[in-house]
């Protein structure tokens, strides 16, 4: 990665933006071009800035992160926005996966697992923390089983398909990395990448998080706990 992230900080907390602004600034791979305290701000400020990504909290007056982040995905839908908060409650990162949002970060993870996972995003190949994962499933079947009615009909986009692809897109959804699924499926990195490519083509999706939510609605992760 030749260009450092320039990275958009969002907090209404001057502490918070702070300490990410430390976290980021000791490596040359990022580089903080801008800090706002609000989800109107960040909005004003991604069209002036144009930033590669984003870490935006959930909870700020006005606009808070999860309304921003989908104002922000509908005119940037280039835009890496990485949600930033204290705990991970499912039904808050269920909200923002679907309106947009490339991942979590806790805020109580070390500064280098902060940095190894947004060089990650960067390149869209920062898997879900599998708890997240977990959580996110369970918010999705609470949501299933409350509903009075459940979306059909969609088995034709999983049976474009193949049974290898299928097996490769769960194990995305269950927050496993590329080397990771390849050891569990016997196949080299490169090969599990290859799949990948295919598969987010066929299903005409962006990026890991995308398949993850693709993987949740369409049932694919009943019984895969």
């Amino acid at each position: 990665m030749n260009q450092p992230i320039r990275v958009l900080l969002a907090d209404d907390h001057h502490h918070a933006r702070e300490g990410m602004r430390l976290i980021l600034s000791s490596d040359s791979s990022f580089l903080v071009v801008g800090e706002v305290s609000s989800g109107e701000d960040a909005l004003v400020m991604t069209n002036q800035l144009w930033p590669d990504m984003i870490l935006m909290d959930i909870h700020m007056p006005g606009m808070g992160g999860l309304e921003a982040v989908k104002a922000i995905k509908s005119v940037h839908p280039e835009v890496k926005i990485v949600i930033v908060t204290v705990s991970d409650e499912p039904a808050h990162l269920f909200e923002a996966l679907k309106k947009g949002a490339q991942g979590y970060l806790l805020k109580n993870l070390n500064p280098a697992a902060w940095r190894d996972y947004l060089r990650a995003v960067a390149l869209d190949e920062a898997p879900l923390n599998p708890e997240i994962a977990m959580s996110i499933l369970q918010e999705f079947a609470a949501r299933k089983a409350n509903a009075t009615t459940y979306q059909k009909g969609m088995a034709t986009e999983v049976e474009e398909l193949t049974p290898r692809e299928r097996e490769i897109l769960v194990e995305v959804a269950r927050g496993q990395t590329n080397r990771e699924i390849a050891t569990l499926l016997t196949l080299s990195e490169h090969t599990v990448k290859n799949h990948l490519k295919n598969i987010l083509q066929k299903l005409h999706l962006d990026n890991r998080v995308q398949l993850t939510r693709f993987a949740f609605e369409r049932g694919m992760m009943e019984g895969s706990e």
